[in-house]
């Protein structure tokens, strides 16, 4: 074994004087002897393996959810890292160690190193979570903050690793990491015994799929094991696809810990023989996987913990299958908190439980009211409470409208959903009732921008008085508002987003007569709602005032 070690260091990239000398490839019994002579247990612990039941009973196949996000660093990473220090010289950890992670490897290099006595520098891209840089701090690590992805870094820290004589730890393209992350399939195969149809593992080096795979191969080879990518970030797959390692010229950075331009020469060789099958998933699919993990274990994990639940979704969904087990590593929580906003902004148009639309209405007395009486009146496709066709009533999520044309008004509106697909047929209701829609669900811009730019200055809002409301969240609520109006008061804008609480903060613009003051203060008395006058707000003079 030791000679199988040495020989494989030199197959390194950082070892360029021997990349001529022939090393024979270490086999999945090779990696099975490594993983189970790992040492990760000083650091690391058994994490555990627990069925997600909301979720395994929404797919009809049991979900198991392996918490690798309750790890001392809350990553799966310090398995890898340590097995890899701990296999260092003495002299070796004299000199210190060099990493270059975007945050979770870092973490398992700091801590590892702290416990070994070790010198850690730490290079980071730029674009780490602050929540993964002071991480690394507080166990002890030197941060480099370079580039904008792990590969920029990756390059940095050779050029420091070569002028300082340090020891690089890679995340990924090593062994003895491989071998480190292989106990995660060692601990899930002890911990479940019975039927596993599938692993399901984030790619990002693909460090954890290599060792993954080579213990379930090597222990029970029937046992699928597919690779989940972001589609901005899919190195893996292109390089298998192209049966050569792919350089991406960028990668998306929503999910950071798997944000990698390019695999591993020993990852690639390892996922080209022994992985399954691969899923590719997008932003709104992980958003929605994250809120899955929430509602199942009350924790929330960052983007790339949540990529394997986003792919079981995506697999039973597309292979109709029943009754399977399927096993996802929650790779990691390292979520910065300012992250959620965006995250339960995205999870409900993930799931498909939200359809945005852009619909005209004509300026005109009543129009808006009967546009408002026809969302009331559409009945969801499926009850999300008891599962029953028609029997709930679909709920607005959002609505921004501001008055811009005498002739017609271009509302953007959020409605709730029970089944995928539906925004099509919603769409074609509005037309049927006169009211040209364009279906948003899936428009990147609309959701990521527009939805927010939604207003704007205009010169037909005379007589404007703007307030902010405080609605309770039931129907009805808006209905009673336009009903106790005056017919001679116009919306001129309406702004609406649901956040989840049993209120709705709602921002109304009506155009009321000066000669209807004392009018208007009894609608608002008879009304009951909470509000507070914004008419002499500056911020509201500045920008939707003309």
């Amino acid at each position: 074994m030791p000679l199988i070690i040495v020989i494989y260091q030199l197959k390194t990239p950082l070892d360029k004087t021997v990349r001529d000398v022939p090393v024979p490839a270490l086999t999945p019994a090779d990696y099975l002897r490594k993983i189970l002579n790992a040492r990760v247990y000083d650091v690391a612990v058994e994490s555990a393996l627990e069925k997600a039941n909301a979720l395994s009973e929404r797919l009809g196949n049991t979900v198991l959810l392996k918490r690798e996000d309750q790890q001392p660093v809350f990553s799966f990473k310090l398995r890898g890292a340590y097995n890899k220090m701990a296999h260092l010289s003495a002299e070796q950890l004299a000199s210190g160690v060099i990493c270059a992670s975007a945050g979770n490897h870092a973490q398992g290099v700091a801590l590892g190193a702290r416990k070994l006595g070790a010198r850690a520098v730490v290079v980071m891209p730029v674009t780490t979570p602050r929540l993964k840089i002071d991480a690394v701090r507080g166990f002890g690590g030197e941060v480099v903050l370079h580039g904008d992805s792990y590969s920029d870094a990756y390059l940095h820290a050779l050029e420091l690793q070569a002028q300082q004589g340090l020891t690089f730890v890679h995340p990924f393209d090593d062994p003895d990491v491989i071998a480190g992350q292989g106990t995660i399939a060692m601990e899930i195969l002890r911990q479940h015994q019975g039927r596993l149809d599938a692993v399901f593992v984030a790619i990002g080096g693909g460090g954890l799929i290599s060792g993954v795979a080579n213990y379930i191969k090597a222990v029970r080879p029937e046992i699928k094991v597919i690779g989940v990518q972001m589609n901005d970030s899919d190195a893996m797959m292109q390089s298998v696809a192209a049966r050569q390692r792919v350089s991406l010229p960028d990668v998306g950075l929503f999910s950071d810990g798997t944000a990698v331009k390019l695999v591993g020469e020993e990852t690639f060789r390892i996922a080209s023989n022994l992985v399954d099958e691969y899923i590719a998933v997008d932003t709104d699919a992980v958003c929605a996987a994250i809120k899955d993990v929430f509602v199942d274990t009350r924790s929330i994990v960052e983007p790339a913990g949540a990529l394997a639940v986003a792919a079981i979704k995506q697999y039973v969904a597309g292979h109709g299958r029943h009754g399977e087990t399927y096993a996802a590593i929650l790779c990691g929580a390292n979520m910065n908190f300012d992250r959620l906003r965006f995250v339960a902004e995205r999870a409900e148009v993930g799931e498909e439980r939200e359809a945005l639309f852009a619909v005209t209405i004509p300026e005109e007395r009543g129009s808006f009211r009967r546009f408002c009486e026809l969302v009331g009146e559409m009945p969801a496709s499926e009850s999300q409470e008891t599962g029953s066709a028609g029997g709930a009533l679909r709920n607005v999520t959002e609505f921004n409208y501001r008055i811009s044309d005498a002739a017609k008004a271009h509302v953007f509106v959020g409605l709730t959903t029970s089944t995928r697909g539906e925004s099509t047929t919603i769409a074609k209701t509005f037309i049927a009732h006169g009211f040209d829609a364009l279906d948003l669900t899936h428009d990147e811009l609309a959701k990521e921008h527009l939805r927010h730019l939604v207003g704007g200055r205009t010169g037909l809002a005379h007589d404007e008085r703007l307030l902010r409301f405080v609605f309770p969240e039931r129907p009805g609520a808006l209905l009673k508002f336009l009903s106790l109006m005056r017919p001679n008061w116009n919306i001129s804008l309406f702004h609406y987003r649901n956040q989840g609480a049993d209120y709705g903060r709602i921002l109304v613009g009506l155009q009321v007569p000066a000669g209807d003051a004392a009018a208007f203060d009894d609608f608002l008395e008879t009304l009951g709602y909470p509000y507070v006058e914004e008419t002499a707000n500056p911020a509201y003079r500045l920008f939707l005032q003309a």
